[in-house]
């Protein structure tokens, strides 16, 4: 099945953005976050990892997969499965076809999901800054963070959060609770950093409580290919 790599694509590259240098306010501090995030997605081209990925509905998990995820000639990630545990379909030609068009339906709602959480990654140095120099500039907390919020970052009403390690300007953890065809969602990323400096989302938690939705990414076993 297809459906466990559509989501993960947009979302191992949380920390991965061009350079655009623009004049606004937090100038400083976007241009900072700005090249810690151009010199993490260089550094991320040269690694490989696994990534599992656990789709739940109504609580019950439904698919369970585990790739392994390279980069390919085109820069783009590029997954390889490595095992795959689905629920079986029921037997019965009539509920046979409505299980499969139910699961065709899902598949088609995560693709577009994909594509709309894709903007969250915040791709471009533009966003970057958008967000950026509409928040105050926060003072860094006791544990040397620093914890940026923007509303209508992609779409009326939304909210993103990110905290941000002062001294290396590298994502610790981003909340997003956003609208998408009319149902609200909620997604939760949890970054670590390895010895190499490579900053990564190790767990990414996505709810839409709408459909009863949940899923959970997990990338972990980083080996960098030029070693």
């Amino acid at each position: 099945m297809k459906k466990m790599i559509l989501l993960t694509t947009a979302l191992t590259i949380l920390s991965g953005a061009p350079s655009i240098i623009a004049q606004v306010q937090n100038e400083g501090l976007a241009n900072s976050i700005i090249a810690a995030r151009q010199k993490n997605a260089a550094l991320m081209k040269q690694y490989s990892w696994n990534c599992r990925s656990e789709l739940s509905e109504n609580g019950t998990p439904k698919d369970t997969r585990i790739d392994t995820v390279t980069w390919g000639p085109d820069g783009q990630p590029q997954h390889t499965l490595l095992n795959d545990q689905s629920n079986p379909l029921p037997r019965g030609f009539l509920r046979k076809r409505v299980a499969e068009k139910e699961r065709e339906e899902m598949e088609s709602y995560l693709k577009s999901l994909r594509t709309f959480l894709h903007q969250y990654t915040l791709p471009t140095a533009g966003q970057v800054i958008n967000l950026i120099s509409t928040s105050p500039i926060p003072a860094p907390g006791p544990d040397g963070a620093l914890q940026i919020t923007g509303g209508s970052v992609v779409v009326p009403g939304d909210t993103v959060s990110l905290t941000i390690n002062a001294p290396t300007r590298q994502t610790r953890r981003m909340t997003i609770m956003t609208f998408f065809k009319g149902d609200e969602l909620t997604v939760t990323a949890t970054f670590k950093t390895l010895a190499s400096g490579l900053n990564y989302a190790a767990y990414i938690q996505i709810n839409v409580p709408d459909k009863n939705l949940t899923l959970l990414i997990q990338n972990y076993d980083y080996v960098n290919q030029n070693n």
